[in-house]
């Protein structure tokens, strides 16, 4: 019987799976999915509140025509797709360093692996590719978890790009509707 409590046994059999290092990499994963969520949540609800109050704001100055309307917009608009933009580097970044610590498990559990074949004097094939097995589970779960993450970042882009496209057209709609 474990001393753990019941809600830890996983987490035991994680670590005995793939190492610590497979718990960083979990937490790691936590991390990019908590993120992307935020970013859907971002997107679906605050994201069109603020564009509809950028437009309203806009629409309600007089002037829109001068050197100095324009700059505001364009700083205005520039100001908003940021706020869009801001968590991508932290996403990129964990990203980036999913790969890495799946090679860094792979590297401590081939380390234990051969420590363990050079204390043992039976040196049997049947350990070594359990130990191999063990060590290849981290690379493994941080390529999954950079891929589903590249997929992530890339429609994130694709959306920014498209809402930044859509917020001048909207604003310059919006003028048009104001001469109107």
């Amino acid at each position: 019987m474990s001393a753990l409590p019941l809600w830890l046994e996983p987490v035991e059999r994680l670590v005995e799976a793939g190492g610590a290092v497979l718990v960083v990499l979990a937490v790691v994963a936590v991390l990019v999915f908590a993120m992307a969520m935020e970013r859907w949540w971002y997107y679906r609800i605050t994201w069109r509140i603020a564009r509809r109050q950028l437009l309203r704001r806009w629409a309600a100055r007089s002037d829109h025509t001068s050197w100095s309307a324009r700059t505001l917009r364009q700083v205005w608009a520039e100001a908003l797709v940021a706020r869009l933009r801001k968590p991508l580097p932290w996403l990129k970044l964990l990203v980036a360093l999913c790969p890495l610590l799946g090679l860094l498990g792979t590297v401590t559990g081939m380390i234990s692996v051969f420590d363990s074949l050079s204390l043992s004097e039976t040196h049997q094939a049947r350990a070594m590719a359990d130990g191999v097995a063990r060590a290849t589970l981290p690379t493994l779960t941080g390529m999954a978890i950079a891929v589903v993450g590249l997929l992530f970042i890339s429609r994130l882009e694709h959306v920014i790009r498209r809402e930044d496209q859509r917020l001048h057209d909207r604003l310059a709609r919006a003028l048009e509707e104001s001469d109107a």
